[in-house]
């Protein structure tokens, strides 16, 4: 729901005026391209006015409301419209993550709360003419992880081609992928909190100088597979104009829930907080704190998924995607080379011994049952520098890759697809994280999203991969902005077809076409499916 103007908001307008003169000197430096000038760090928004910063070569709003806390009778209800305020809102620093387990690296400290339903924004502190392309970005985390804030968006905002840059929370976990016996919630409320997002978008861009006709939703693991439901939902339609995915294949078996899946998974969180009754469900879960729904709630990453439920999301993405079923908008598409490289490396980094020869057989033995001699033959482990390798190529390949190029396939027949490999050889690691001695671990599930935004989660670039950083945001904003890759500066990128299925290959020093079906044995992994 749009909010009306109120009488609050209408004076609001005034003190702001006043305060636009009073900060626009203050607003810091404006970019160096000529005709630029410095943008206000206190705007007014259709709800009321925000304070920001301006620092260097951007601007950042953090801990805007999009809607109201969804908290005490809101509790597992769709967004409500937040309340509009007159006094400008201090938006200087970030506010709470979703509530959401602490067990992983992932995980956000002190583990959020539930009132927690803001954006942030982050925005050139200089332009000089036209509206700036809108980049919403919805953070991963197997919907139970992360935030909108720890993803700090200013080298992407002040890329080559400039972009108002929007990172959002959602509800995770049991508070907004639950569904349970007896439970009376729609399903989906984060697919839901993330379409109301949007929706402030296309309210308030224009008054951070963004475009709400030429807006990006993209995402990255969970957040990749809410974009490929978000293509599907009827409730997106129109609210976004292209889409980036990484590292999620929106044709592939991760990307929902069933109903029953997801109210198995449901029974187990009720019974673990006491409420397994479906006749008192409903009111013996809304009676549980904070800390008791996330200490029943099912933590790890195989918990939560989007659900079909008919209504916010009518079918599997997967099924609706193949038939052309979506939202038909130019879309960015891609993985990293190496996805599972640091859960190949775990056990060497627990005990200290590489994996052995002898070690990576029993492993796929374990895994692929009847049809490990085919899988062995295919991967030798001779044919890699360790064991390890060769066990994250298996993994890489079978769980990710050949998702991925599915997807494109499937995506190319109905829209325009850009896809690639991300494929850095020396990619930055995560922060204070060992890593395997015995092979190289490449670029691995999350490390793509160290050359796009700052978050603390990673190692520092050096020099090279900062050069990278710089190609990989110009290529993204462009993106962003025109729906193409080409541009002046950066190596050329077609478009996928079927009849060309191009895949664009990113690494330091190498930048252009790679034969990913090749690379990642993709004909072999459809042909063990088929014989199934």
């Amino acid at each position: 729901m749009i909010p009306t103007k109120s009488r609050t908001t209408v004076l609001a307008a005034a003190v702001l005026s006043a305060a636009l003169a009073a900060t626009a000197t203050t607003a810091g430096p404006a970019s160096a391209r000529p005709g630029a000038r410095d943008l206000p760090a206190l705007v007014m928004t259709a709800e009321g006015p925000v304070q920001g910063t301006a620092a260097g070569a951007v601007r950042t709003f953090q801990g805007i409301p999009y809607a109201a806390p969804p908290t005490g009778d809101r509790r597992w209800k769709e967004p409500q419209p937040v309340r509009p305020w007159s006094s400008p809102l201090d938006a200087r620093a970030p506010r709470s993550a979703c509530a959401q387990p602490t067990d992983q690296p992932v995980s956000i400290e002190g583990g959020g709360s539930e009132d927690c339903l803001h954006l942030n924004v982050t925005t050139p502190a200089g332009r000089t003419t036209g509206r700036l392309p809108v980049i919403v970005w919805i953070h991963g985390g197997s919907f139970t992880y992360g935030d909108g804030a720890t993803y700090r968006a200013a080298r992407l905002a002040a890329a080559q081609q400039g972009a108002m840059v929007v990172t959002v929370n959602y509800r995770l976990g049991a508070f907004g992928f639950l569904t349970a016996p007896g439970l009376r919630a729609p399903a989906n409320l984060g697919l839901l909190d993330q379409q109301a997002a949007l929706k402030w978008v296309d309210r308030n861009a224009g008054a951070f100088g963004g475009d709400p006709g030429n807006v990006t939703i993209m995402g990255q693991s969970g957040g990749g597979y809410s974009v490929c439901a978000q293509l599907v939902s009827p409730g997106a339609r129109g609210l976004f104009d292209k889409a980036i995915v990484q590292s999620a294949g929106c044709v592939g078996p991760d990307g929902s829930f069933t109903r029953t899946q997801a109210e198995t998974n449901g029974l187990a969180v009720a019974r673990a907080a006491g409420c397994d009754d479906p006749r008192t469900a409903d009111s013996c879960l809304r009676r549980r704190s904070t800390t008791e729904l996330v200490e029943a709630s099912a933590s790890g990453h195989d918990g939560y998924r989007p659900v079909v439920d008919g209504v916010v999301l009518p079918e599997a993405p997967a099924q609706a995607i193949t038939a052309g079923r979506f939202a038909r908008v130019p879309v960015l598409h891609g993985s990293t080379h190496d996805e599972m490289s640091g859960p190949a490396g775990l056990d060497e980094v627990r005990t200290g011994t590489p994996l052995t020869a002898e070690g990576y057989a029993e492993k796929i033995t374990e895994r692929f049952g009847k049809d490990a001699p085919a899988v062995l033959a295919e991967y030798p482990a001779a044919d890699h520098p360790a064991p390890g390798a060769a066990l994250s190529a298996v993994l890489t390949d079978s769980e990710w890759s050949t998702a991925a190029l599915d997807t494109q396939r499937a995506l190319a027949r109905h829209t325009s697809v850009h896809a690639y490999d991300f494929a850095e050889a020396k990619a930055p690691y995560f922060r204070n994280v060992p890593r395997p001695e015995s092979f190289p671990l490449g670029t691995g599930h999350m490390i793509d999203l160290a050359y796009l935004f700052d978050n603390d989660l990673f190692e520092p670039l050096d020099a090279a991969q900062a050069g990278l950083s710089d190609t990989v945001t110009a290529y993204w904003s462009r993106f962003a902005s025109t729906g193409r890759m080409n541009g002046c500066g950066t190596p050329p990128w077609k478009r996928f077809t079927a009849r060309s299925p191009y895949v664009q290959r990113l690494a330091s020093g190498r930048i252009g076409s790679t034969d990913f079906a090749a690379d990642h044995h993709y004909a072999f992994w459809k042909e063990l499916a088929s014989s199934r």
